[in-house]
């Protein structure tokens, strides 16, 4: 039995279905076809396609009785996106810029750059992002940039009046319709990385007095990133308060080591030191007090003078992470360690996972969330919730003693 035929309504040969009307709108006839939604999904049903029609068909007739809208200007997506670096980022961190540059230099400029703003569809950058993650093997956080870019380039576009409201509510805005990341890879894992007891230990034993001691116990005990790690100075050190105050963050720019401002406003914060960091951190200030005196000379001869937050230069003594001799240490000084571990040891060792060790330890140990979220420094808390749902080692230990209590 043939299902009932319905107006504007029509089957393809390949069995799915399809739309069209035609609209008089100040004496002009405007028609509208279409097989696919704004996903690119064919209609598999006539009921599917009658919807999308009706749908379809009662925009249009809506936008009939609006009153005239201003006349779209029509731009390229490299014209959108040159406006955008002259006239939309100041204030943003160099890192940032750095970054953002890169990815349409070496990706979008050749892909969409010469395209007209308006004509981009949400199925098209759903194809791109999936060819990026899925044909290309590329990172998911990676091809997430790209989204981000997108999301950029369109609110961009809007602001400008390059695009219409329905065009940036159906890319950026519409739940069901906006650009959106692919489904994650069943063996990609975004989980929280973080070291178990036996781990810790071997680390402690490694670290033991070498130059990265100091670096490793902060971000054990204080789970700093590693560019805050060695942008620290000693004067946001408070030993008698057991404070440490984070207002900054080391980076290399245009080869330059400076000290910048941190990625977020919620990054700026005072972190709180357990006994054993604040009795390691007087030892080293004692020690720190006799390298003074006796390699005062090649202290000198070794210091760097870098550009601190405020324009000034300072010298790299000032740092907590420099070596008794002067010299500096940057946030490259834990490359060979790293590969140290992984070689001799088996330890795949970042340095964040010791930010990651620190906040699932503090999760497990029931620190309420708000508290947690201001001493990593998260702008968002769902970032901090993370630490909460992560499996760890410590947590297991408390779940089994919780299920004996059953």
């Amino acid at each position: 039995m043939t299902e009932q035929q319905v107006a504007g309504v029509y089957q393809l040969d390949n069995g799915y279905w399809g739309y069209r009307f035609v609209l008089t709108v100040n004496g002009k006839k405007k028609a509208q076809k279409r097989v696919k939604d704004e996903l690119g999904n064919p209609y598999k049903t006539q009921k599917q396609a009658a919807k999308a029609r009706s749908i379809a068909l009662a925009q249009e007739q809506a936008k009939i009785q609006l009153p005239p809208q201003k006349q779209i200007t029509r731009q390229t997506v490299a014209e959108v996106y040159q406006e955008y670096c002259e006239k939309g980022r100041s204030g943003k961190a160099y890192a940032t810029i750095k970054k953002q540059d890169s990815l349409w230099n070496n990706h979008l400029c050749a892909r969409f750059g010469k395209r007209y703003i308006d004509e981009i569809t949400v199925a098209e950058i759903q194809d791109y992002l999936e060819e990026l993650y899925y044909t290309d093997n590329r990172a998911y956080s990676y091809t997430e940039s790209f989204l981000k870019m997108f999301y950029l380039i369109f609110g961009q576009a809007y602001s400008r009046n390059y695009i219409d409201v329905d065009s940036y509510n159906k890319l950026c805005v519409n739940k069901d319709t906006k650009i959106h990341m692919p489904k994650l890879k069943i063996d990609d894992d975004l989980d929280i990385v973080s070291f178990d007891d036996k781990e810790i230990e071997q680390l402690d034993s490694y670290f033991s007095g070498t130059n990265a001691e100091t670096a490793y116990m902060l971000g054990k005990y204080c789970g700093l990133r590693i560019n805050e790690c060695y942008g620290l100075k000693w004067s946001n050190v408070d030993l008698k308060s057991g404070i440490i105050t984070i207002d900054r963050q080391m980076q290399y720019q245009e080869g330059l080591i400076k000290l910048v401002s941190l990625k977020t406003r919620n990054a700026k914060r005072k972190i709180y030191m357990c006994s054993k960091l604040k009795d390691y951190f007087k030892k080293l200030k004692r020690q720190q007090e006799q390298d003074k005196k006796e390699l005062a000379l090649q202290r000198q001869q070794n210091q760097t003078f870098i550009q601190d937050l405020n324009g000034e230069m300072i010298s790299s003594l000032e740092l907590v992470n420099s070596l008794p001799n002067g010299k500096i240490q940057t946030v490259n000084s834990m490359k060979y360690h790293s590969r140290t571990l992984q070689g001799e040891h088996n330890i795949s060792f970042k340095y964040h996972y010791l930010r990651h060790t620190y906040g699932t330890n503090l999760a497990a140990l029931n620190t309420p969330e708000y508290l947690l979220c201001n001493q990593m420094g998260h702008a968002n808390s769902n970032v901090t919730h993370k630490y909460y749902v992560a499996i760890s080692e410590r947590g297991v230990d408390e779940l089994l003693k919780n299920l004996e209590k059953m």
